[in-house]
């Protein structure tokens, strides 16, 4: 009795994780793109209270957590030049896709290397205050782990440091 559940056991976590990569590999866990995403009447789509799988420096204008805030990143001078440096930093990014870039909105997916999640990440200027608010998001769960906040502390190490000055 004892060595057949020993048995089992082992199957189980090895197909597991198998069978996770694998529907990962088959895009089964990508989810689909938003469509209600973009910016509208100057900011950007809300935080969903519940959950913890999104954050945005524009949290404050919505029901939020603290989780949900982050700070935007900053800059000085030409906002369209800070918009064009953006879009070349996020392009190098491993597993970045730009889907949208204009000198007012910047649009990219993230795509993890072997569960293939894709997170939606989100940039919009506003010239008069100097700052770049944020959004990133995960397509699929409740949870993102911290994940997005990483990534955008990422973004704006790469963008200019730790305030995210332009250099």
């Amino acid at each position: 009795m004892l060595k057949s559940l020993g048995t089992i056991a082992i199957i189980v976590i090895l197909l597991v994780p198998v069978a996770a990569l694998l529907a990962g590999q088959l895009s089964m866990l990508s989810g689909t793109r938003p469509t209600d995403i973009g910016p509208k009447n100057g900011l950007l789509k809300a935080p969903v209270a519940s959950s913890w799988n999104v954050v945005m420096s524009q949290a404050a204008h919505y029901p939020h957590t603290d989780y949900h805030v982050i700070a935007p990143l900053t800059f000085s001078g030409d906002s369209k030049a800070a918009m064009a440096r953006l879009a070349t930093v996020v392009a190098a990014m491993p597993g970045a896709r730009i889907i949208e870039s204009r000198p007012d909105y910047l649009y990219a997916e993230f795509q993890t290397r072997w569960l293939k999640f894709v997170d939606d990440v989100e940039f919009l200027p506003d010239q008069s205050r100097q700052v770049i608010d944020v959004r990133s998001a995960s397509r699929l769960g409740r949870k993102d782990f911290g994940v997005n906040r990483k990534r955008l502390e990422e973004v704006r190490a790469r963008f200019g440091g730790r305030d995210g000055a332009l250099k």
